[in-house]
């Protein structure tokens, strides 16, 4: 019997250190901490008036969105090009008190203007502010997706919160500028939509919404377009990597007007490790289209190097991988231009909340309108210990 105990008792010295051992080899694995959502549940819509002003600004074109957690509020880009005021960002509270949203749950609180290098208000038509990210130091950044017509150059510059003052503008690769002969560079409001940094502030990403010139088409019905992942670092201020991310084609629904879009507007970084969230969002003629995916840059290829993916053979290129995440038509709503969106506090029930807005466009047959989830985020570390738990 005591030499059936010593057996035991060092079975379980050996089982406990091979346990430990494994846990030890699967903490550094770099890929056991990427997050990655493992639940999702709609919580709910809210609307802001068409013809909403704050301090006689109307409220409007709401194209991107940023949680600031230190004052728990909402930072959000308006794309009017200086047609209604000059361009800026609106400051919002949503309430998320009861773990759903609802009408009148958002409040517009605040309106920033966006400063140039002079210290002025952009002139009209000079921006088309498009995507905003908070960071760890009270500022934003913002992209503009200039415009490709008049050969104005897209940005992506730091602000103050404060004031709106310039303070830093991060240098964008020729490959991404306009030229007279119509052969490279951005296409016409189809260039810097998104923007995100990641949790430990050392990256920033922004993505092309659709292909460059010389990369390729853009997207047309059943079709999809080959968008560029742009990867700055945040402590030199260069851009370091660039990434290919691959739309989904989509079929004309219902297309009575003849209108056709489609593309990527936003990004949202899940961690430190090159995993985010990607809306897709398309528009066919009267219907709005909107896909919530998740992405992962792990074995992609960097095309940085590439000055045009039509000179090469792109299909040796491994693109960045997707998994469909949520397809927003199956909710219970009636969808408009979802362009932005952003991670909120905890709820009360411990999930994080996830927030998307709509562009309206100035347009009286659209609206302001934003959804919020609830979403459980772990790394596949977490998920595996929870299955052995279970079992």
């Amino acid at each position: 019997m005591k030499l059936i105990q010593k057996l035991l008792s060092f079975t379980g010295i050996i089982v406990i250190g091979l346990t430990i051992i494994l846990i030890t080899l699967l903490l550094n694995n770099s890929q056991l901490h990427a997050a990655e959502i493992s639940q999702i549940e709609f919580i709910g819509e809210a609307i802001l008036p068409n013809n909403s002003t704050l301090k006689n600004t109307e409220i409007g074109g709401l194209s991107g969105i940023t949680y600031d957690p230190k004052k728990d509020v909402y930072y959000a880009i308006s794309d009017d090009r200086g047609q209604k005021a000059p361009a800026r960002f609106y400051t919002l509270k949503i309430d998320l008190s009861k773990g759903k949203m609802q009408n009148g749950d958002v409040v517009p609180v605040g309106v920033t203007t966006l400063l140039d290098q002079d210290n002025q208000p952009f002139p009209p038509g000079e921006t088309d502010t498009e995507g905003i990210a908070f960071t760890n130091r009270d500022t934003v950044f913002i992209s503009s997706e200039g415009d490709g017509r008049q050969l104005i150059n897209p940005f992506i510059q730091e602000f103050a919160l404060d004031s709106g003052k310039l303070l830093t503008t991060l240098p964008i690769p020729n490959k991404f500028l306009p030229d007279k002969n119509r052969k490279q560079g951005i296409r016409n409001n189809l260039a810097f939509e998104s923007l995100t940094i990641t949790p430990n502030n050392q990256y920033l990403f922004t993505a092309t919404e659709n292909a460059l010139i010389q990369d390729g088409p853009a997207t047309r019905a059943n079709v999809g377009t080959p968008c560029r992942i742009l990867q700055y670092n945040l402590f030199t201020n260069l851009p370091e990597k660039e990434f290919l991310y691959q739309t989904e084609p989509v079929g004309e629904m219902l297309n009575l007007t003849g209108r056709f879009t489609s593309g990527l507007p936003d990004l949202l970084a899940l961690d430190n490790r090159g995993h985010f969230l990607s809306i897709e969002r398309s528009f066919t003629g009267l219907l709005f289209a909107v896909s919530l995916f998740e992405v992962s840059l792990k074995g992609a290829d960097q095309i940085q190097n590439i000055h045009s993916l039509l000179a090469v053979d792109s299909q040796k290129i491994k693109p960045a991988e997707k998994k469909l995440l949520l397809d927003l038509t199956t909710l219970d709503v009636v969808l408009d231009n979802i362009e932005g969106l952003t991670f909120g506090p905890d709820l009360p029930d411990g999930y994080r909340s996830l927030i998307l807005i709509s562009d309206s466009n100035f347009n009286s047959f659209q609206r302001n309108q934003f959804l919020a989830f609830k979403v459980k985020i772990e790394s596949p570390l977490m998920r595996l210990l929870r299955r052995l738990i279970r079992q």
